[in-house]
């Protein structure tokens, strides 16, 4: 037995008049899981830092929501209580912040860089060190009195930058990120999707 509502539409094709609210809705929903299977995955990664481009990322978010929203799926974002850390899943895009300035930092930067398509570094700290690397340059004697917190905290000896861990598809500088750089880099990758 046919049911009625595909007895319909077939007559409203047939006749070239619209399908009824019912198909539309159904040919509406089609489009989206299709859009939804194309979702960018994004990760936002902070190491050491003040994470000042975190804030300019949120802020931007707010602004631009309505155009990123179906475009992006973020798998991995500790501002958004977004991910676990125990099981990083793939993603298209990692953006990360921050200097590296432990083993353990290291050891998940490369895992991120692992399961990522692109790395972007963002603000001055991944992209050149700076400043969270002062340490790196100060004498002697002042690495002797900070010694028991590195220690304490196992950091590393020197602090690097993302670049010296791993391999790094795209750099925002800026202390924060620069915005328009951040927001090219964005329409760089949304738009190559679709």
């Amino acid at each position: 037995m046919v049911r009625r509502d595909v007895r319909i539409k077939a007559v409203h094709l047939r006749s070239g008049r619209s399908a009824p609210p019912a198909a539309s809705f159904i040919k509406k929903k089609s489009r989206m899981l299709v859009n939804m299977q194309q979702k960018i995955r994004v990760g936002w990664f902070s190491f050491t830092c003040c994470e000042d481009s975190t804030i300019i990322f949120t802020e931007l978010l707010n602004t631009h929501y309505t155009e990123w929203l179906p475009r992006l799926e973020f798998v991995h974002a500790r501002v958004l209580k977004k991910g676990d850390e125990g099981n990083m899943r793939e993603m298209d895009i990692a953006f990360v912040e921050g200097a590296i300035s432990s083993d353990i930092q290291e050891e998940k930067l490369k895992k991120i860089r692992e399961k990522a398509k692109v790395l972007v570094v963002v603000g001055a700290c991944a992209v050149v060190g700076a400043p969270s690397n002062q340490r790196n340059f100060f004498a002697q004697e002042n690495i002797a009195e900070i010694l028991p917190i590195l220690q304490k905290f196992k950091y590393k000896e020197k602090i690097l930058k993302v670049s010296d861990v791993v391999s790094v598809d795209e750099k925002i500088p800026g202390c924060p990120m620069n915005e328009e750089a951040f927001l090219q880099v964005m329409k760089k990758y949304l738009y190559a999707h679709h």
